[in-house]
């Protein structure tokens, strides 16, 4: 299969080992992939603030980079729901509804394509997992703990094929973060207020490593974390599974 990988703006600009592993582990995994260098900002930002009019142009430009691809896959949930949800294009809607239709965050496209039952990771630390709200609310990673259900989590599953990886359990498995793209610019103090919270509740259980599929979360828990001092970092789900 040919496959593109989408990498959101602020993974490219302050987080590039993420994108660097997400490229790795799938080439491992004997994936081809390639990597559309005119690609920019999805335009979830202006979606999230009430404008979603002014990301035409960035709707145009992703159609143009990711046309013509098996799939496209994306270290990120929240990125990767909004192109779900919001990738119209009038001239070239057949194209945009092939990507709407074939753009998986990179734990879904692992699980639910390529059914992956083994990796060759070696992680031997004590980690807590954050399953972000568009992950798990929009592009069902996991079970949401208030339904009635079986549950599940692909993110889960694969960290379980680590070898040493402890993962810690938590007493609010799926509570949000608190970061919410803009919503933390916006409502600072509730936000703030969120993150420390589910910091608390990974230290609480001896977490050494918070990891996740949405490095905005994580970036949004990384700063609570550096302002206590705490020894406790973040990881992308990426460079954990690309691991050794």
């Amino acid at each position: 299969m040919k496959v593109a990988i989408f990498i959101p703006c602020y993974v490219d600009q302050f987080y590039p080992q993420v994108g660097i592993a997400t490229l790795q582990l799938l080439e491992k995994l004997g994936v081809e992939v390639y990597y559309p260098e005119k690609q920019t900002c999805c335009g979830q930002p202006m979606a999230n603030s009430g404008f979603e009019d002014l990301a035409t142009n960035c709707n145009n430009l992703f159609v143009e980079n990711f046309s013509g691809y098996d799939y496209i896959v994306s270290p990120s949930g929240s990125c990767t729901l909004h192109i779900k949800d919001h990738l119209h294009v009038e001239k070239r809607e057949a194209e945009a509804a092939h990507i709407r239709s074939h753009v998986l965050e990179l734990t879904e496209f692992l699980t639910d394509v390529l059914k992956i039952d083994k990796l060759p990771a070696r992680f031997p630390h004590k980690v807590g997992l954050h399953q972000s709200c568009h992950g798990q609310r929009g592009l069902h990673t996991s079970q949401m703990s208030e339904l009635i259900a079986p549950g599940f989590s692909k993110p889960q599953h694969l960290l379980s094929l680590v070898q040493g990886l402890e993962l810690i359990p938590l007493d609010r498995a799926d509570e949000c973060c608190g970061f919410g793209g803009t919503f933390c610019v916006g409502e600072e103090a509730v936000s703030v207020k969120m993150g420390k919270d589910r910091v608390a509740d990974h230290l609480h259980h001896g977490a050494a490593y918070i990891t996740g599929g949405d490095m905005s979360c994580l970036m949004h828990l990384e700063g609570i974390l550096r302002r206590q001092h705490s020894a406790t970092k973040v990881i992308h789900i990426a460079e954990i599974l690309n691991a050794g």
